[in-house]
Formats: structure tokens, sequence, C-alpha cells
């Protein structure tokens, strides 16, 4: 467990004489505690720092204002390793343990779809900032889940509407083998049927996958225009430079669900030419992601990657919903977080009350070579409106 705070008691102390209202207020309450069991380690274990980078530098900017409610924020990071019995049993510790009735993390959606069931049980409420299953807002949602993420399904929607644009004709999909890889692959084999075009098939590969040359020389044999990607981690990077090594793009278009810095710095000249979804990227236009991106900047010394753009968003959307309902407690921040509406660093995210789905904009984008950037960079190319990538209200497909 590892607790973080903006603040040591020194520093409070120190800072109370300048900030008398504030900050002497924070020192008599108790902190407002969030759990985030989440993968720092596994195939996952880079996607979960980004989000832990995310949480903790949100944290760190409340703090340095006074806290929220006038209280200091303090986070309790438990590394799942990616496995839904373990994520149960962190979540449940940092709950009874620590006394966090708020919870990040959970890095897979397998994760999430063990954790959610216990949330009324605990009397927690869980902001995600990652799982795209959209079961999760689906057959699986329950009252104290929300979503301030993209999901898998609206990632994939703006990957078939762009799609309709283009003039590719046949698919194929390769997926992980769980809960996110199989839902988006469903989705996107719905939306290419949908738009008249032929999908050949679909292949999954376990979780940790390092040698994929069987699974491009299927992609390679079947006749498709182009193949759309459900990976993310150590098994993406592995894919796309071994596609890189078979020349695979020479032939086949890659498609991705989700585009990100990690798997570009790591691939380099491999990824150029690939096109996806973006949930977040740096170069998104609006003064909100300029602030942000500066402000990560000056703290790291980079830019910030997807999923600590997703966590910042979570962060804000929770923050928006305890500051109306002037509470943490469940049944008070509950409806709050029905009815919170944000600028974010993507544009306006509302959050939809009969589903707890963030409604927000989809984004494509294609990775690309440009001035200035010493590894390629995403580079947007298409937006879509929030009512056109989301779906019905507890629906994970679409009717047009």
């Amino acid at each position: 467990m590892t607790g973080t705070s903006g603040f040591s008691r020194r520093a409070l102390l120190g800072a109370t004489l300048a900030s008398p209202v504030v900050l002497r207020h924070a020192l008599g309450d108790e902190p407002i505690k969030i759990g985030m069991p989440c993968a720092l380690t596994g195939p996952g274990g880079e996607v979960g720092e980004q989000m832990r980078r995310g949480a903790e530098f949100w944290i760190k900017s409340v703090n340095a204002k006074g806290g929220l409610l006038g209280r200091p924020i303090q986070l309790y990071a438990q590394d799942t390793a990616g496995d839904p019995a373990t994520a149960v049993r962190k979540a449940q510790d940092v709950v009874e343990r620590d006394g966090c009735r708020l919870l990040f993390g959970m890095t897979l959606s397998s994760e999430a779809l063990a954790v959610v069931p216990k949330l009324a049980e605990w009397n927690a409420i869980f902001i995600s900032s990652d799982n795209g299953d959209g079961r999760l807002t689906g057959s699986s949602f329950v009252p104290n889940f929300f979503r301030a993420n993209t999901s898998g399904p609206m990632g994939t929607r703006a990957v078939a509407l762009y799609l309709r644009q283009a003039n590719f004709k046949n698919f194929y999909a390769l997926g992980m083998d769980y809960a996110w890889g199989r839902n988006s692959i469903s989705v996107f084999k719905d939306e290419v049927k949908k738009s008249g075009k032929n999908f050949i098939a679909d292949i999954y590969s376990p979780i940790g996958t390092q040698d994929f040359s069987t699974y491009i020389t299927k992609i390679r044999q079947s006749g498709a225009d182009a193949c759309y990607l459900v990976l993310q981690g150590d098994d993406n990077n592995a894919f796309l430079a071994q596609a890189k090594q078979y020349r695979l793009g020479d032939k086949v278009q890659l498609l991705t669900e989700i585009v990100d810095l990690n798997s570009i710095h790591a691939v380099g000249e491999a990824a150029i030419g690939l096109i996806g979804s973006s949930r977040y990227t740096f170069t998104f236009p609006g003064e909100a992601n300029a602030q942000f991106v500066a402000a990560w900047k000056k703290e790291y010394g980079n830019v910030p990657d997807v999923f600590e753009g997703e966590q910042w968003q979570a962060c804000q959307v929770l923050q928006a919903g305890i500051e109306k309902a002037g509470s943490i407690e469940a049944d008070k921040l509950r409806p709050a977080l029905e009815t919170v509406e944000i600028d974010s660093i993507k544009g306006k995210v509302t959050m939809r009350a009969c589903d707890h789905q963030g409604v927000q904009q989809g984004f494509m984008v294609k990775v690309v070579r440009k001035e200035g950037f010493a590894d390629p960079i995403p580079e947007l190319i298409a937006t879509f409106p929030a009512d056109q990538v989301t779906p019905a209200c507890r629906q994970m497909t679409y009717d047009s």
C-alpha cells in the first residue's frame, strides 16, 4: 500500500500560517481517502502506472489549493497484477482496512466486473477511468459505478464511423482474449455488417502473448483490406513490432481501438500509419487540454499519455460530484454525480443518470512523423459528436 498526499505534515503546518481558514480546517478533519486497486505489474502494468500517475497529479493539484471540501486527499494504491480475484481482495482491503469509500483503478474490465457487485455492500463509489467493457454500463450496471472514460463500444463506434467514409471493404479483427477484447470486436463486427461491408473473421490472443507470427500469417492470407486490433500494453507492442518485421502494413491497413504514446515510444517506426480511435491524446485542441499538458510537462518533463489523461478526467468528474454534493457519502454523492457536467480536456462531458456513462465526443487519430517531435505522434484526423458515439442507455450496440 502507498499513501499519497500532496502535503507532508510539516508543509501543512507551515502553510497554515499563510492560509489559516482552509488549511487549519483541513488539519482538523479526516482526509478524503481514495482506494486504487490496479494492475501495477503484469501485462497491464504500464496502463495501471499511468492511471496512478494521473490520480497522483490530480491529488497534488487539489491539495496544493487546500484540499477538497477543505480536506486533504490521500491515495491508497494496491497492485492487483490484473487478476480479478486479487482485485476484489485488494479493493476490500482498501475499503475495510483503510476506510476508502471512493475507488479508482481496476485496470482490466474483468477486474471491474468482479468488483462492482460488491460496491453496495461496501457502500463505496467506483469511478472508472479505463474500463472498456460495455456491460459495465449495460447488463452488469450497478448504481455505485460511474464510467467517466470512453467505453470500448464508443471507441469502436468512432472507428466504424470513420470507416464508413473510407474505401476498405474486407475486415479482419484481432483482440486480447478477455472481456474488453471480445466485447469491442463484437461491436465492431456488428458495425461492419451494418455498413454493408464484409467481416472475414476474428481471432483472440491470450493475455501476455509475445509471438504473433501465426496470427499475422492468418491476417495476411485472409484477403482483408484492414485489420482491427483490440490490444494493449506489451501485447500491442509485440504485435506492432512483428507486423512491421513481416511488412503486414504494406498489404493491410492496421486499425486500433486505442492509440497510445507508450506503444508508439516502444515500437517507433512500426507505429507510423496506424489509424485508430483515441480516448485521449496531448494533441487534442482546446484551452483546457493545453493547460493540462503544460502543467503535466512542468511536473514530469514529458506529455501525458492516454490513461493519464483519462484518469485526470475521471478525477475531475469525481471532484465536481463531491463539490456538488458537499459530501463523499455514497447516498449523497451518487445523485450529485448523476447530474455532473464538466468542460474537460476532451471537451464537454456529461454524466448520464440512466446508466452512469460519461457522454463525450469520439476522436480518430493517425500516427505520423511531425517536425519538432523525436517520436511519431497521434495526429487528429476526425471528430464525431457525442450523440453519435455514445450508445443508447444501457446498450452496447447502435441502431444505425
